[in-house]
């Protein structure tokens, strides 16, 4: 698809580098989730080692004001699938699930001390790096997988600086239902449930990205705090791609408070201005106040945004394509940096016994009925790490690894 021809007839603000904040909920900047493999690991000679605290001096450089760097909790058992890009072809040995997670996590701590940089877990230490000219770092989790079933690990996780939970990814674990393979839950398991009220005790961020529509429902109803889909696009009429979203699906994130992340992935996206097209149609849909931006970088499948040095050219376009330049810094920072405070601000303070319900909830659940779940013949590959068409992953540079998803991957 191409971008509608850009209006000319609006006048282009520039504002002051402190009413620029920047904020990606959604990045493996650095391949993150190869960081801790030895220099001979299969994945280590196909890609390169991980190169998280380059990426991290080049997003201060860039003058991001926080990113979310995000560990993989299912990568050990991921694998290429022409279908849905990514799948878990086996199940988790004992505790290897926990062993994976830590040592990502591990390897990220160490480049961010590399970096000069420090893991934010509180408002108090994005304002500290927002004054100070750093960027703050915030530790996420995509999939609850290492969990393993124990909700005690959640505490540790959060005193260990997770502040961001991916609650599902392509492993469909004991939390819930994902959007690439068939339900097992019908949504939200009752650990599930668990998990959410955790998350809303001890201050950790809920996203959605990868859930079904159902658990996302489900995770509405059952949260006492507003939730994110940290990278999702907008389907089209007629497409049939698990991992794009009906409008009611964004919709009811967003009048529940909640955030969706700007995706700038090959699925709906060939270039900048085809991404700037797609922001467009998500602030048509839930308003420029529930937008934000989910860059997946260095993890997308044919990303067309592949450096936050690109951030001042979308920005242009957006407001070429008549956003206010003040809708366009909220959604490029400043309404990610509204929800991080208030979430993280409420570590320990408990919540609302029930959930957000909103009147899009309901409108999405009755949706529910009208939904087939169709998992077989899906024309397109999935995004995964970095993905070529035909859902093989490559680097960043494009290449191919080969045999490197082998045993050991």
């Amino acid at each position: 698809m191409s971008a509608d021809p850009p209006r000319t007839d609006l006048p282009r603000v520039v504002l002051p580098r402190v009413d620029l904040p920047r904020v990606d909920l959604h990045s493996h900047a650095g391949r993150c989730f190869l960081a801790g493999l030895p220099a001979g690991h299969p994945l280590v000679t196909a890609l390169g080692a991980a190169s998280v605290a380059d990426a991290l001096r080049a997003a201060r450089a860039a003058g991001m004001t926080a990113l979310c760097l995000s560990v993989v909790a299912d990568f050990a058992v991921l694998r290429p699938d022409p279908a849905t890009g990514l799948r878990a072809v086996r199940d988790f040995r004992s505790g290897e699930a926990y062993g994976d997670y830590q040592r990502q996590l591990a390897g990220i701590r160490e480049a961010v001390a590399a970096a000069g940089a420090e893991v934010a877990t509180s408002p108090a230490d994005l304002d500290r790096a927002g004054r100070d000219g750093r960027t703050a770092l915030l530790l996420g989790c995509e999939g609850g997988d290492f969990l393993e079933g124990d909700l005690r690990r959640l505490e540790e996780a959060r005193a260990a600086g997770l502040t961001v939970l991916t609650l599902v990814h392509y492993r469909v674990s004991e939390i819930g239902d994902v959007q690439t393979e068939a339900p097992v839950h019908d949504g939200l398991s009752r650990l599930g449930r668990d998990v959410v009220a955790e998350c809303n005790r001890l201050g950790i961020v809920i996203d959605c990205a990868h859930a079904s529509f159902a658990t996302t429902m489900a995770v509405l109803e059952a949260s006492s705090q507003p939730v994110i889909i940290s990278h999702g696009q907008l389907g089209y009429p007629g497409t049939t791609h698990p991992r794009l979203m009906t409008a009611a699906h964004a919709a009811a994130v967003a009048e529940a408070g909640g955030l969706i992340g700007a995706w700038p992935c090959g699925i709906t996206s060939g270039s900048l201005a085809d991404f700037g097209t797609e922001i467009i149609r998500l602030t048509e849909a839930v308003g420029a106040d529930r937008v934000a931006l989910g860059t997946d970088l260095d993890g997308n499948y044919r990303p067309v945004l592949t450096s936050y040095d690109q951030l001042p050219d979308l920005a242009a376009l957006l407001q070429d394509r008549g956003l206010a330049p003040d809708r366009v810094h909220q959604i490029l920072g400043g309404n990610a940096l509204s929800l991080l405070n208030g979430i993280l601000s409420s570590s320990m303070a408990g919540g609302n016994p029930g959930g957000l319900m909103s009147n899009a909830v309901g409108v999405a659940l009755g949706e529910l009925e009208h939904v087939q779940d169709d998992h077989d013949g899906h024309d397109q590959a999935e995004q995964g790490f970095g993905q070529a068409a035909g859902g093989v992953p490559v680097d960043g540079r494009g290449r191919d690894p080969g045999q490197a998803h082998g045993e050991d991957g």
